[in-house]
């Protein structure tokens, strides 16, 4: 079976995080600390918002994939992988969204 592609660039960005800052954006990013991914993912987020008011479905496409680089980018920087997110997710299946939020510390 084909691997996940969003596993193959998490591992990619991983691979990448201490490389050459001239020659690797992953390597850039990082060595310009989480400050600046955590803005640069919230960039991708507010621009994938502003695709999705405009109803532009290749737009919404392009600015997702930049959002889910960026969030990768962070969740690597942070020690975090896709499988704690996916753990995650699945403790909350089958639990309301609304119950979900109601039930996290305040």
């Amino acid at each position: 079976m084909a691997a996940d592609i969003l596993d193959t660039l998490e591992r990619v960005i991983r691979e990448r995080r201490g490389g050459d800052p001239e020659t690797s954006y992953v390597a850039k990013l990082t060595a310009r600390g989480r400050a600046k991914i955590a803005q640069k993912l919230g960039e991708e987020a507010v621009e994938t918002a502003i695709a999705a008011v405009r109803d532009d479905p290749r737009e919404v496409t392009g600015e997702a994939a930049d959002l889910i680089f960026h969030l990768l980018v962070l969740l690597a920087d942070m020690g975090l992988t896709l499988d704690d997110v996916r753990a995650e997710l699945a403790r909350r299946e089958g639990v309301s969204g609304i119950a979900e939020k109601a039930a996290r510390p305040a």
